[in-house]
């Protein structure tokens, strides 16, 4: 092994190894520190519980997961006890108003189902490892939609600094099921260009379970099928007959069920504060809105351009990727586990990497403060495990917010070296193919 992948591979070690530790050692004894002194109640804090309960509740007890009482019990679950931010005798006036709610379509109940008949503690390690093993997949799978095959070193590091990513730490911990849509998305891309489209229809139409993340991509892959309907047509099929299904057996389950999701998403809305878009954040509500309807316009003209890039070309990838991460600038909601989804980006950047530092000055200035804002979090955390061992725990505690500093910039940097990427990869989509990577 070469000298510089061995200090690469150690590197990555140390700053995946500072990322668990910050997480471990000093986020969460700081939430628990902190939520002590406020009052604030603490239960199983899992992300996978509200949609296991109203699962269990649907199909065991015909209940409707969408329900106030369901809810109830959910946050019973998820914080202790249930919500009452209006009690005027509660002391704890820093009362959470994330009420935890289903939210979800009802079709996750048949993703869920196998799980409902054993205790949730169960479920909940099972879970974890079943997110470790998709993520591991996610990394390999996404290799092959871009073609692009590194070294065996090369790979580890890219596994090791994914599962040291604050965005993979954070969905392990809270099982989190924008992993798995991750890893759904990812098999539909490499089933696509390993040219296995309705296999790639049926896994998309699955990480519908999240549609926000899921829709866009869907939208793109629906004029990509459309432009060469007589060969891809076969994609098309398997993605609207698997949503059928499911869209038909979920209404069988719990009748008029699709209004309840969108109020229950419109209620989500509500007591997250409006829940805007990262654009709506960066800026204002206003300008955020204005630039993603301007992000939407250039990509689908960008589509447009390249709808007829052969599923295998680097073209057809490349579009992938920046459908995932412009995906993530104007969804509405801002959860940096939803960063998983710049991985696609990522690894395209870093296949570039040359060619993007010997373009001109300005790129190389774009690429010396991407890596500043995407390897900020984890110096930031192996910084704290230094101070760690010179300063007693609470004064590291107090710096738990450090790491995420630069965690709203990092889509934004992404995206922005990703499209000078893609300016030179979707140029002549159509001759354009797999092996010309590189």
């Amino acid at each position: 092994m070469p000298k510089d992948f061995r200090l690469g591979l150690l590197l990555a070690l140390l700053f995946a190894g500072g990322m668990w530790f910050y997480v471990q050692r000093v986020l969460v004894p700081y939430q628990k520190a902190d939520a002590a002194a406020h009052g604030r109640p603490r239960g199983n804090l899992s992300d996978l519980y509200p949609r296991w309960l109203g699962t269990r509740e649907l199909l065991l007890h015909h209940r409707d997961p969408y329900s106030p009482e369901v809810t109830r019990e959910i946050e019973r679950g998820y914080y202790g006890r249930p919500l009452d931010p209006h009690r005027a005798d509660d002391p704890r006036v820093d009362e959470p108003k994330d009420q935890q709610g289903f939210a979800y379509p009802v079709h996750v109940v048949f993703l869920l189902a196998p799980t409902i008949g054993l205790p949730f503690p169960e479920v909940q390690a099972g879970f974890r490892w079943l997110l470790v093993g998709l993520t591991l997949s996610s990394v390999f799978l996404w290799l092959r939609v871009l073609h692009w095959r590194p070294s065996p070193t090369v790979t580890t590091i890219l596994i090791v600094l994914t599962f040291g990513s604050y965005a993979v730490v954070q969905g392990i911990k809270l099982q989190q099921l924008t992993l798995v849509v991750s890893a759904l998305l990812a098999g539909c891309g490499a089933a696509l260009v390993a040219g296995h489209f309705s296999l790639a229809g049926f896994l998309l139409a699955l990480a519908t379970i999240k549609p926000q993340l899921a829709l866009p991509v869907a939208g793109w892959l629906a004029l990509w099928a459309l432009s060469d309907w007589r060969r891809r047509q076969i994609f098309a099929w398997s993605f609207g007959l698997t949503t059928a299904i499911f869209l038909v057996a979920s209404e069988c389950v719990l009748h008029g069920w699709f209004g309840r999701f969108c109020d229950a998403i419109a209620a989500y809305r509500q007591y997250t504060g409006g829940a805007g878009s990262l654009l709506d954040v960066l800026a204002t509500p206003t300008l955020g809105k204005v630039l993603a309807g301007v992000a939407v316009i250039v990509v689908a003209i960008t589509g447009w351009y390249v709808r007829h890039a052969s599923h295998d070309s680097v073209a057809f990838s490349t579009m992938l990727a920046l459908v995932l991460a412009v995906t993530l600038v104007i969804v509405p909601t801002f959860a940096p586990y939803n960063q998983v989804l710049l991985l696609p980006a990522v690894f395209l950047i870093a296949a570039s990497w040359k060619d993007l530092w010997r373009r001109n000055r300005l790129t190389r200035i774009a690429c010396g403060l991407a890596l500043l804002v995407v390897f900020w979090p984890w110096l930031a955390s192996c910084g704290l495990m230094l101070a760690s061992f010179f300063l007693p725990a609470s004064s590291v505690q107090k710096a738990w917010a450090v790491p995420l500093y630069t965690s709203l910039g990092i889509p934004l940097v992404i995206l922005g070296l990703l499209t000078a990427c893609a300016v030179d990869r979707l140029r002549t989509p159509s001759a354009v193919s797999a092996e010309e990577l590189g």
